[in-house]
């Protein structure tokens, strides 16, 4: 299941940078050429960890969804630094302006997660259902 997940998430990221630099006011998000070539590098580590190395894939979702959760902390929390970590400039800036990408970023967040365990091998405690 992680390998998988990685792979669409890959595509989708992809997808996502390409698209941001022909529009950068995709579905209400603020696509920077930066924020565009983090989702250029993010989906191709994505795809490497979906195609080539398949037994790191969880791992890469755990790590992946960890820092897009910081983000999304960040961007509800420090939106002015946010919005300089994304290349937007030093302007002013609030939580309601960054509150699209912030629910992407929620939402990459959950699916690595639970990505990351769907599938996970369970242990049974010693001397449990013999």
């Amino acid at each position: 299941m992680p390998h998988k997940l990685c792979r669409v998430l890959g595509f989708a990221l992809l997808l996502a940078g390409f698209a941001g630099f022909v529009s950068p006011n995709l579905l209400g998000m603020h696509l920077t050429a930066v924020h565009n070539v983090v989702h250029l590098v993010s989906g191709g580590l994505a795809l490497y960890f979906g195609f080539a190395n398949p037994a790191a894939a969880r791992g890469f979702l755990l790590g992946f969804g960890s820092i897009y959760g910081l983000l999304a902390v960040m961007g509800f929390v420090a939106p002015q630094m946010f919005g300089r970590i994304i290349g937007h400039g030093d302007g002013a800036a609030d939580a309601r302006m960054f509150l699209v990408d912030n629910v992407v970023h929620v939402l990459i967040t959950a699916a690595c997660f639970v990505g990351a365990f769907a599938g996970a091998p369970r242990k049974t405690p010693i001397g449990y259902g013999r």
